[in-house]
């Protein structure tokens, strides 16, 4: 059961693979999720695409697959209408980088994933 309360918690094994999907898709360049589609996961926008991009470039390493590692440092949160989820993106020098992905889940009769940033926090 998830919590909806103001803590953050790990992010759960029922979200991991869909995250390990966003995240190889962006080490091969596909910052707006388009070239393979990941099933609940909203396309990014164009502009939030490039500012993704951006951010990487600007942190400096290349992104890879994620590492277990990840799990360790990655959290959701309960934000009164959708979950907010920090996962921490691994390069090929950092297992867990400091550069984040950033996404809202919702839930209902549309259910999605929107990412909606990878950067610094």
């Amino acid at each position: 059961m998830l919590q909806k309360d103001d803590l953050e918690h790990p992010v759960p094994e029922q979200w991991r693979a869909t995250f390990t999907q966003i995240a190889d898709a962006f080490a091969a360049g596909d910052f707006q999720l388009g070239q393979c589609p990941i099933e609940g996961v909203q396309r990014v926008d164009q502009a939030t695409a490039e500012l993704i991009a951006e951010n990487v470039a600007a942190y400096g390493e290349r992104l890879a697959s994620l590492d277990d590692a990840t799990w360790q440092r990655s959290v959701y949160r309960w934000m009164d209408g959708y979950w907010q989820v920090l996962v921490d993106l691994s390069t090929h020098g950092e297992p867990v980088s400091d550069l984040t992905l950033h996404a809202k889940i919702f839930e209902g009769n549309d259910p999605r994933l929107e990412v909606y940033s990878a950067h610094v926090p």
